[in-house]
């Protein structure tokens, strides 16, 4: 072979493993990047799904107190109505 070939063939292996290494330092970057975009995404979603609960949680204690509160009126209306006949 001549030193032509020889010399294009150690240049493009060279070349070709200069490409694969900075092909593979970019693809861990990229993944890295990826993994924490995923935990702020996360992060932002378990704050969501917290909040959301707390909500709910306010909800169904209403949910609860509020059939108190209308047997509470009944009873009122009935007062009232006793004091407006004691008045006639």
């Amino acid at each position: 072979m001549s030193e032509g070939i020889i010399g294009s063939l150690i240049t493009g292996g060279l070349a070709l493993i200069g490409v694969v290494i900075t092909n593979l330092s970019s693809n861990k970057k990229v993944v890295t990047d990826i993994k924490a975009e995923v935990e702020r995404n996360q992060a932002v979603t378990d704050t969501k799904i917290e909040e959301l609960t707390r909500e709910v949680r306010e909800h169904n204690n209403f949910a609860r107190r509020m059939p108190v509160v209308e047997e509470q009126i009944k009873v009122i209306n009935h007062r009232i109505k006793d004091l407006e006949k004691e008045g006639k």
